[in-house]
């Protein structure tokens, strides 16, 4: 497949960018093993670039928006590069083709709390549901089996993106312990708390409404290492995403004690 002409550029930077950009997916995995991410040229009525998937996963509609990026060619590549740079995906720039990248409905949500938004919607908001969908959802016609294949492949650019969180944060870290060590008399401090409902234990009781909500903490200990601690909830909440007035709400700064902990 053939470059396209990048616009606003010169030819001499062109050459550079696509050197540059060959060179970042030298020893990446074909596009036909693992798919690979598409930055797309602006177009009419879309004046930045955006950023796509192609997946192998789906039968139809095979490549899938993400998100948009910038105007600008440079910073565009520099966030989709940095975005997926552990990723074995190739990332490449293609014109916009609407034939092949206008949404049949296909990845449209047809039940639950997201009804009626795209897939592509909940893939930073609630990905935990994502991954429900492409797992443990039951799809029950043909439809809805192409629905789930494009549920997984959204989650799959879910999991390049907690692979690069996650080398960093080791990467930033120093020694706290190894797998599966137990660890003791534990003193962390909350930074951040980020609740979620468990999709596999919502329910409905009569009439009512039940989400059992997860505390989702990120710690950090006197070295500066960096946890993550997951305070499921034991009764539940009549609102989505939002504590039982009897559960303990957990803020930045708070301290938290824990006489042991493995190591995971």
């Amino acid at each position: 497949m053939a470059n396209p002409k990048l616009p606003g550029i010169s030819e001499s930077e062109q050459a550079l960018l696509y050197a540059k950009l060959n060179e970042y997916n030298r020893g990446r995995a074909s596009f036909k093993e693992a798919g690979v991410y598409l930055v797309v040229l602006p177009r009419p009525g879309k004046p930045n670039y955006s950023l796509w998937l192609y997946s192998p996963l789906p039968e139809k509609q095979s490549i899938l928006y993400i998100h948009d990026l910038s105007p600008d060619i440079n910073e565009s590549l520099r966030i989709a590069s940095t975005m997926f740079y552990y990723s074995r995906r190739c990332l490449i720039l293609m014109d916009y083709n609407e034939k092949r990248m206008q949404s049949n409905g296909d990845d449209l949500i047809f039940f639950g709390k997201y009804r009626g938004h795209f897939l592509h919607e909940i893939l930073k908001v609630d990905p935990a549901y994502l991954s429900w969908i492409a797992y443990k959802f039951t799809p029950k016609i043909p439809k809805q089996e192409r629905f789930v294949k494009i549920a997984q492949a959204y989650h799959s650019v879910h999991l390049d993106v907690m692979l690069r969180k996650s080398k960093e944060v080791r990467r930033k870290s120093r020694y706290l312990g190894e797998v599966n060590e137990k660890l003791t008399d534990l003193k962390l401090k909350v930074m951040r708390v980020r609740l979620e409902d468990d999709p596999y234990k919502t329910r409905v009781y009569g009439t009512t409404p039940q989400f059992f909500v997860k505390q989702i903490l990120t710690l950090n200990d006197a070295s500066g290492n960096l946890v993550t601690m997951s305070i499921p909830s034991k009764t539940p909440s009549t609102v989505s995403c939002t504590l039982s007035g009897i559960e303990h709400e957990y803020r930045p700064g708070e301290i938290i004690y824990r006489a042991d902990a493995t190591y995971i």
